[in-house]
């Protein structure tokens, strides 16, 4: 379905099924809702799985001219969520980017959601943000190829080097399959390389970190032991939140969402036992 959110955008949310109450799956930078939806699988026979693909990403336009504001996800995250669950009490997981636009959410509609969890979400103090030489996401994502000859060679060639090396083989088709369109010369990216690097190079300019302590919504805080900012961060996020806990698995990384599966699931499974009941 598609739902309208700011600047005259419809988000576009993905029903992938299920039978119990209903999860929101809120993807990554550069990623979009369909990558998740082996993760969907595994929670079918106690969850509605729904995922969102966010301004730019997927099957969800970017506003021409728009200037990345991370604000905006929020909004996107909101409209999805509403659409889902217009009474809310929402369950709801967030990876990386995700997770920070969930938290964004949570902030503006108090009981949208009565579980959050979050994976290594993008949150970081601003005030320690610094200008520096672009990061290696911000480089690897400007020289990203934007098109293939076709979807096969597009999997081939993701399926032959990091990080997609170590995905689960279902998460590259799905992410070809519903990330990439037909054009001309074949197939070609839907989120164009440039608005991937505006994203992760404007990560740490909103104000999220300043307003965790006022999110009322319990939240699962999950970081991994890779040493990346995002790992680093994840305990000091759970720590400002007001109803949180802290998790960390020190055989994750941040992409263990798009590698295991199977585990992820488990571990949101688990969460909804422990929090809710």
């Amino acid at each position: 379905m598609r739902v309208p959110s700011s600047d005259r955008i419809s988000v576009v949310v993905h029903h992938f099924g299920g039978d119990g109450r209903p999860v929101l799956l809120s993807h990554a930078t550069g990623f979009h809702g369909w990558c998740y939806l082996p993760i969907a699988d595994r929670l079918a026979e106690r969850t509605t799985a729904y995922a969102l693909d966010y301004r730019g990403h997927g099957s969800t336009p970017r506003p021409e001219d728009w200037a990345v504001d991370w604000d905006r996800y929020g909004d996107d995250a909101i409209a999805a969520a509403e659409a889902i669950a217009p009474d809310g009490g929402l369950v709801a997981f967030g990876h990386s980017m995700g997770g920070a636009a969930l938290l964004m959410a949570a902030h503006r509609r108090p009981g949208l959601f009565d579980l959050i969890v979050a994976f290594e979400p993008i949150v970081f103090d601003p005030s320690q943000a610094r200008a520096e030489e672009p990061s290696p996401l911000v480089r690897s994502a400007r020289r990203r190829r934007p098109s293939f000859e076709s979807f096969e060679a597009a999997i081939e060639n993701y399926s032959s080097k990091p990080p997609m090396q170590a995905f689960d083989p279902d998460v590259v088709r799905l992410y070809v399959g519903h990330g990439f369109r037909p054009a001309p010369e074949g197939v070609r990216l839907a989120c164009d390389p440039e608005h991937e690097a505006r994203t992760f190079e404007t990560g740490a300019t909103h104000r999220t970190w300043d307003v965790l302590g006022e999110i009322g919504t319990r939240v699962v805080v999950v970081g991994s032991a890779d040493g990346a900012g995002p790992a680093e961060v994840a305990p000091l996020v759970a720590e400002r939140l007001a109803d949180a806990r802290f998790v960390e698995r020190e055989d994750w990384n941040h992409f263990t969402p798009f590698e295991d599966p199977a585990g992820v699931a488990e571990l949101i499974g688990d969460a909804i036992d422990t929090e809710l009941g």
